[in-house]
């Protein structure tokens, strides 16, 4: 079987964006092992909900390709909206 083959197949079976989502997840324990045990990187608190937002867009568009309802596509875009704005509201600036 061709990769193209292989590639195809995770996106029709909806687990190439699954797995995606699993990698956003193992990425976050990285960052943050590596931010608890060295002191350096991004502050988890930073990270989270641009993290959060992009996992939810990720089981959007599996949700969308497995055909499932179009409530469940929309409550995981729902939960990367709130998870992206709780983002903007953590990095927004009150000063110049």
């Amino acid at each position: 079987m061709s990769a193209l083959a292989v590639l195809a197949d995770a996106f029709a079976d909806g687990s190439l964006p699954a797995i995606i989502a699993v990698l956003v997840a193992v990425e976050g324990g990285i960052l943050w092992l590596i931010w608890r045990t060295r002191g350096v990187g991004i502050a988890p608190r930073a990270l989270i909900g641009s993290l959060v937002s992009g996992a939810c867009l990720m089981l959007a568009v599996r949700a969308a390709l497995i055909d499932a309802p179009w409530q469940h596509v929309a409550t995981w875009l729902l939960l990367s909206l709130v998870a992206h704005l709780a983002d903007l509201a953590l990095r927004w600036s009150r000063y110049p």
